[in-house]
C-alpha cells in the first residue's frame, strides 16, 4: 500500500521538476550574453559608418539562411549580385565580401560559431581563412 508521505513527497518533486523554468526565470535578470566578438579589422575601422550587407540584427539572425540563398543563386543560377533591403548591390561570395570586411575569422566568425556549438559546411567548398600579417598582405 502507498503511503500518504511518499505520494506527496512525489507530488512535490514532479511539481518542482515541472515548474522548474519558471522559478528560473523570475531569478535571472532576462539579458542574454553572447560571443565576445570583435568588429576591429581595418576595412571596419576605415568605415565612417560600419554597415554590413543588411542590418546587424537582421544578420545575428539570418547570415547562415542568406549564405546558403547566396550558394543556390550563384552555383546553380549563376546570379553573383545580391540586392540588399536597401537597393544596394554586393557581390554574392562569402570569401570577396564577407571577409573583406570580417577579416578577423577567429575573432568573429570561429568565436561565434564555437559559443553557439555549430559547425557550419562553408569550409566544404572554400578554403578555411587563414590569419594574414598585416606585412604580408
Amino acid at each position: 500500500m502507498y503511503k500518504p508521505r511518499n505520494i506527496i513527497i512525489g507530488v512535490i518533486a514532479f511539481l518542482a521538476l515541472i515548474f522548474f523554468p519558471v522559478w528560473s526565470s523570475l531569478f535571472t535578470t532576462g539579458e542574454a550574453v553572447g560571443a565576445e566578438i570583435s568588429l576591429d579589422t581595418p576595412m571596419i575601422n576605415a568605415m565612417e559608418n560600419p554597415k554590413c550587407v543588411e542590418d546587424t540584427e537582421w544578420m545575428r539572425a539570418n547570415h547562415m539562411k542568406l549564405l546558403a540563398d547566396w550558394k543556390v543563386e550563384v552555383v546553380r543560377n549563376g546570379n553573383r549580385i545580391y540586392v540588399a533591403e536597401d537597393g544596394q548591390k554586393y557581390l554574392a561570395s562569402l570569401q570577396n565580401t564577407c571577409f573583406e570586411c570580417h577579416s578577423n575569422y577567429d575573432e568573429f566568425c570561429l568565436k561565434c560559431h564555437e559559443y553557439n556549438n555549430v559547425s557550419p559546411t562553408c569550409w566544404t567548398c572554400h578554403v578555411e581563412p587563414t590569419v594574414v600579417e598585416e606585412g604580408n598582405k
